[in-house]
């Protein structure tokens, strides 16, 4: 399934905990990214679709902090939006000049971030 937007939707139902669901995301996104890493081929569609993926991904993230329901602080939900609109703007620059290197930008957000929805909440 190439839309995280479904997937999201399909397995938050069979998840318990929605962090470690979107911490599955996030880390799904960045074995994607990673896999097109090397070798680097920015024609191919795994390389189109990873990127896809992860930007669809982070449309959800976003979209999903902005909404009056979300129970997140305010400022963690200020923090998701700007990163979801850098991670949009910095997807834009590699599609218009792919570089591998780029990609670690992607790759170590999502990881990052995953590993905080991992750890148990005090």
């Amino acid at each position: 399934m190439h839309n995280p937007a479904q997937a999201y939707g399909k397995t938050a139902k069979v998840v318990a905990n929605p962090r470690e669901h979107e911490a599955n995301l996030l880390t799904k996104a960045a074995q994607q990214l990673l896999a097109v890493k090397d070798p680097f081929d920015p024609r191919s569609d795994e390389f189109r679709n990873a990127l896809t993926y992860n930007r669809k991904l982070w449309t959800v993230f976003a979209g999903s902090v902005v909404e009056e329901s979300n129970p997140l602080p305010d400022q963690i939900k200020q923090n998701i939006a700007n990163l979801g609109v850098f991670i949009l703007k910095h997807t834009v620059s590699v599609q218009a000049h792919p570089a591998p290197e780029k990609l670690d930008v992607l790759i170590n957000i999502n990881r990052e971030i995953a590993a905080g929805l991992y750890q148990k909440p005090a």
